[in-house]
């Protein structure tokens, strides 16, 4: 079970390991994969979230790291078949990747197909553990308050690791209440990924009071680097 952390008490190194870094700017090199695994390893962050194609440049050149590597399966819309869902976590697993962030069927849970959204997730947790852990990605600006509880509750239902705000790919992304209220509905064994729009250290600690212990980021040096300079920490 994760510590529990909040922005008062937090160090540099907790702080750092609440990242994954992103890599899925559709424009990204091979040389842009390279130098965010780069600043990933320099900085210690928890992970690198990178494209599927690029799992295993990412596996080896974080090889003797500490940070993870994961990659995202159904990405960004959620429209694939469970199957293929199945399949991308199986290559990305045998890749190297040890987390996957999955998008749910939006289409079906707003359709209040509750069983198939199980079903699909459980499938992917199936494919995944014990080599990696899964987050499950709900896009939380096309849902009401009670679709996001729903998906919640089917994320712990099927026994995945994470429930996440966002895919960045939406017009928007984790808010505080979302957050509040994610961390409410699931049980302490279910963590809470903040994602899409955590663009500053205030963001990223006001998620990390609401109850997430993970946040996707790109600006992870300019956060790491400002809570330095307010003197909240050491190099990692």
């Amino acid at each position: 079970m994760p510590t529990t952390l909040n922005s008062q008490t937090i160090t540099y190194e907790q702080l750092a390991k609440t990242i994954d870094h992103s890599l899925l700017r559709p424009e990204l090199t091979e040389a842009d994969v390279l130098a965010g695994c780069e600043l990933a390893n320099r900085y210690h962050v928890a992970s690198v979230c990178v494209k599927p194609c690029h799992v295993r440049l990412a596996r080896q050149t974080l090889a003797d790291s500490d940070v993870a590597v994961g990659t995202v399966v159904g990405f960004p819309h959620g429209n694939s078949t469970v199957a293929t869902k199945v399949f991308e976590t199986q290559e990305a697993v045998a890749a190297g990747a040890t987390e996957i962030d999955m998008v749910i069927n939006l289409g079906a849970l707003r359709s209040g197909q509750a069983d198939y959204v199980h079903n699909e997730i459980r499938a992917v947790v199936k494919a995944a553990h014990p080599h990696a852990i899964v987050k499950v990605i709900l896009e939380n600006a096309y849902l009401t308050p009670a679709e996001k509880v729903l998906g919640c509750k089917l994320v712990e239902e099927a026994e995945a690791d994470f429930v996440k705000t966002s895919t960045g790919f939406a017009p928007s992304g984790a808010t505080v209440e979302d957050i509040a209220l994610m961390r409410a509905t699931v049980g302490a064994q279910v963590q809470v990924k903040a994602a899409h729009g955590v663009r500053t250290l205030d963001q990223l600690l006001a998620m990390i009071d609401a109850g997430a212990t993970r946040a996707g980021a790109t600006a992870t040096a300019a956060i790491l680097n400002e809570f330095k300079q307010r003197g909240g920490g050491r190099d990692g």
